[in-house]
């Protein structure tokens, strides 16, 4: 453990830099959790490293190692999905109005959603006749913590509708102020179940997305938008792109270096939502979910444990405004203030506000690049990983460098090579006087 451990700090080292303040904060929970996930057992990188630290989030370094030699057990936790998230109704409010246009006539799909504690759900209700919905349909899976807690699940007289431990569906074809108070409000919503008008039905299968039962109500669904298990992230998205729905989903940001979700980034098939961009966001989690990490707590209001997790993205396949807007460029560019690398033809540009306006070689920029992306403006050339040329190949005589996965690496005069974060390689489609190295 010890051997491995310090080569994690090692690594560390070698990551920190000022100029990469931006997402030094999301970066640290990739390689923070490879260091813990490798202690687990487990040889993971990543996304899928970040899917291990994210339950148990640290704010700093020092946090991950002290993890580490407590032997915390992140294992386990990721073996129990601790990642079971609920996204609050403020964040998908501020989100999903950017999308007014795209609904109208539409089935919406929330196929990872207690329809009576999922936020996404009641907003697409509520919201009904405003967006001009068709139909609404929220799955829940066999086994959800959280699943039944709701009076919506209830009858008149008191008795279950729906088996509380079971999956089911909800689907909403009208709502109207069916309790004649003068207000639409859930409670109209579950007078409509009620009623029948509106059907709330056991599933056959689990529940899981992943089911033919469940896909089936994918394949009938226009867009789908919902939170899905960071843990399975990458495997639910390979789902909505097999089946060719349009989508907006909340993950993490370091999703974008996965070697399955960066090409979709690449390729125009898929980009970042237009309201979150830095800082960390709340999600309520279930009562037995320990609140033993920073980041956690109890909402004041309504009594429900949270965490806070950093890094969160909206992805989406639908066109949105900020997508078209261009990034003002003010820098240019100067072989002192952007050097090249020592294993790929192409300049570091630490900040995305530190673009230059006109260099049209190719630039490495961080991830959160992605987040002012215009396909207009920019071509996206590859990624790090796949770019640079191993460093062992290219090292200049007398230098060393730290060992690791394949990044790209700097010489500042020193004895020892800048190991750099993952980077986007990225060229300005209509650079201002065309210079290039």
């Amino acid at each position: 453990m010890s051997s491995i451990l310090l080569q994690n700090q090692a690594d560390w080292g070698s990551l920190y830099r000022p100029s990469d303040e931006e997402v030094f904060a999301e970066q640290w929970i990739s390689d923070g959790g490879r260091c813990q996930a490798r202690l687990c057992g487990k040889d993971l990188g990543g996304a899928e490293a970040a899917g291990y630290i994210i339950p148990h989030l640290v704010s700093t370094y020092q946090e991950v190692i002290d993890m580490a030699n407590k032997n915390t057990g992140l294992n386990a936790a990721a073996k129990a999905k601790k990642d079971e998230f609920y996204t609050q109704l403020a964040d998908i409010e501020k989100e999903m109005r950017h999308y007014r246009a795209h609904f109208a006539g539409k089935t919406v799909l929330c196929n990872c959603d207690d329809p009576f504690e999922s936020n996404f759900f009641k907003y697409f209700v509520l919201n009904f006749n405003r967006l001009g919905l068709k139909k609404v349909v929220a799955t829940c899976y066999n086994g959800s913590p959280i699943a039944g807690r709701q009076f919506l699940l209830y009858d008149g007289e008191g008795e279950a509708a729906v088996p509380k431990s079971r999956p089911y569906k909800a689907v909403v074809t009208t709502v109207y102020d069916k309790t004649g108070d003068g207000a639409v409000d859930m409670l109209d919503v579950a007078a409509l179940f009620r009623s029948g008008e509106n059907q709330l039905t056991e599933l056959k299968g689990d529940g899981d997305f992943r089911s033919d039962e469940c896909l089936a109500l994918l394949d009938e669904a226009d867009i789908v938008a919902t939170n899905p298990p960071f843990s399975l992230f990458r495997e639910y998205l390979e789902v909505l792109v097999q089946h060719q729905k349009h989508f907006i989903i909340i993950g993490n940001v370091n999703e974008i270096s996965c070697k399955e979700i960066f090409p979709l980034l690449m390729n125009n098939k898929m980009w970042i939502g237009a309201s979150i961009h830095s800082g960390d966001r709340a999600f309520f989690v279930p009562d037995d979910y320990p609140l033993d990490a920073s980041g956690c707590g109890i909402d004041e209001t309504t009594g429900r444990k949270y965490i806070r997790v950093k890094g969160i993205r909206w992805f989406t396949n639908l066109d949105i405004k900020q997508r078209h807007e261009e990034l003002i460029l003010v820098r240019r560019y100067s072989p002192e203030a952007y050097p090249t690398y020592v294993n790929y033809p192409g300049i570091e540009v630490a900040k995305t506000a530190e673009i230059p306006c006109d260099y049209a070689g190719a630039m490495g920029v961080p991830i959160t690049f992605m987040d002012k992306f215009n396909p207009e403006q920019f071509e996206i050339l590859g990624y790090s990983l796949d770019l640079a040329t191993p460093i062992a190949q290219c090292v200049p005589p007398g230098k060393t460098y730290i060992k690791g996965g394949n990044r790209f690496y700097l010489d500042d005069g020193g004895t020892q090579l800048i190991r750099l974060y993952d980077r986007i390689v990225i060229r300005n489609r209509h650079p201002e006087g065309a210079q290039e190295e």
